[in-house]
């Protein structure tokens, strides 16, 4: 049986989390899926894989609760064994950008003053209109967006999402804020979120791409306005929307082009390192430091 990776999101008031929270994950493990699934009193934002049928069984179940009546699901390659569990939690923020439950709020529609929605194809009309006045604004953290973005995006200083209230209420953004500003991140939900949070300090006229990098690129693939690879949250790490996909990363050490992540060999950093296939052969560069290597060998 063909499997896939089903990724969604609904931002909607959900009365009781711990209900839904029990019900999705008596229903994901009845299917034999694996992925993660939050659960918030915002709403429900999901990833998971498994064979075709099941998905589809799934996706059935879960539009007949009545807030996830119109919920989007989007398709993509990948499988079960993606994922090492299947985890279903309940969360106090559907995106972690630590109280931004206190920057929105959500009715049936969804998120209450966020930016205008775009289909992928109009985000390409807007640019061919509006030319250098539209830009696109990176709602990622920053090393997503060294191996794949939108040509000329905006990509903010954050390493987590925690850091993006700070990065707005800088001043470093002000030349945009009078601009048709594209806001975009993988699957689309964060953009529901940074797109409020934008038009609450100042950005005047604000857009996000409905169902993020993954629609744009089913869509147009590497033929639009979308360069390199993508960065996903499971076993696969990226992907690509075709084989003309360009190899935009740069080796961490010797500045090859390379999509390849691998975490730092120093288990109390972790972070990601960006290394192409040759160094990574070289057990003394699987660091993101060399202050990181120097604390492992303490360690020895």
């Amino acid at each position: 049986m063909m499997q896939k990776i089903l990724l969604y999101y609904k931002f909607a008031p959900i009365s009781d989390p711990h209900a839904v929270m029990l019900w999705q994950k008596t229903l994901a493990d009845s299917l034999h899926l694996r992925g993660r699934i939050l659960v918030s009193a915002q709403g429900l934002n999901g990833t998971v894989g498994g064979d075709i049928d099941d998905l589809k069984a799934y996706v059935k179940a879960t539009k007949q609760y009545p807030q996830f009546k119109d919920i989007v699901f989007k398709w993509s390659d990948g499988s079960r064994d993606d994922f090492p569990r299947m985890s279903v939690k309940v969360r106090r923020e559907l995106v972690g950008f630590q109280n931004s439950e206190d920057e929105f709020d959500v009715d049936e529609s969804g998120v209450v003053g966020g930016g205008t929605h775009l289909k992928p194809n109009e985000v390409n009309e807007l640019v061919q209109k509006y030319g250098e006045d539209v830009v696109f604004f990176d709602g990622r953290n920053a090393h997503e967006a060294k191996i794949g973005k939108f040509k000329g995006a905006v990509v903010p200083n954050t390493n987590t999402s925690r850091d993006f209230i700070a990065e707005l209420e800088s001043d470093k953004y002000d030349d945009i804020k009078d601009k048709k500003v594209v806001t975009y991140c993988t699957g689309g939900i964060r953009c529901e979120v940074i797109s409020a949070m934008m038009k609450k300090r100042g950005f005047k006229d604000v857009y996000q791409i409905d169902g993020g990098i993954v629609k744009y690129g089913e869509q147009f693939g590497d033929d639009g306005l979308w360069e390199g690879h993508l960065r996903v949250f499971d076993k696969r790490m990226t992907m690509t929307f075709s084989d003309k996909a360009k190899t935009i990363g740069q080796c961490t050490h010797c500045g090859g082009k390379t999509s390849n992540f691998e975490n730092c060999a120093f288990a109390n950093c972790n972070d990601l390192v960006l290394i192409c296939e040759d160094c990574k052969q070289n057990p003394d560069l699987l660091y993101h430091t060399t202050a990181c290597r120097e604390k492992a060998a303490a360690k020895v």
